[in-house]
């Protein structure tokens, strides 16, 4: 499974370079994508389920990012402390997009970004 936050960044890289996304808001949507799928990874992990990408463009000024997994567990916003080694996903996902939620679903949870492209 953690060869599948390398996959997810350059499916992301893939059709974000086919929708003509420029150059800095794409590399924020890749990092969005793989702090979220590196989350689904390290927390969210639920024997025999997967997490999913999905990301949507409104042909004009946004790319809308979903990171869903099956685990009904919901991640917490937090400043982690300076020598820490991990907790810093979160914060940069509200840093880089324009606005961020999560959603429940029927099993487990989606984290939603919104990034605007221009």
């Amino acid at each position: 499974m953690t060869r599948s936050v390398p996959e997810a960044r350059r499916g992301a890289r893939s059709v974000l370079a086919e929708w003509r996304i420029p150059t800095d808001a794409a590399e924020a949507i890749e990092l969005i994508v793989s702090e979220l799928s590196t989350n689904a990874v390290r927390h969210a992990r639920v024997p025999d389920r997967f997490f999913e990408v999905a990301l949507t463009y409104d042909g004009e000024k946004a790319v809308e990012i979903e990171v869903s997994d099956a685990s009904p567990r919901l991640p917490a916003l937090q400043v982690p402390p300076l020598e820490a080694e991990s907790g810093r996903g979160l914060p940069l996902v509200a840093a880089l997009a324009e606005s961020w939620e999560l959603r429940s679903r029927v099993i487990g949870k989606t984290v939603w970004a919104r990034v605007l492209t221009r």
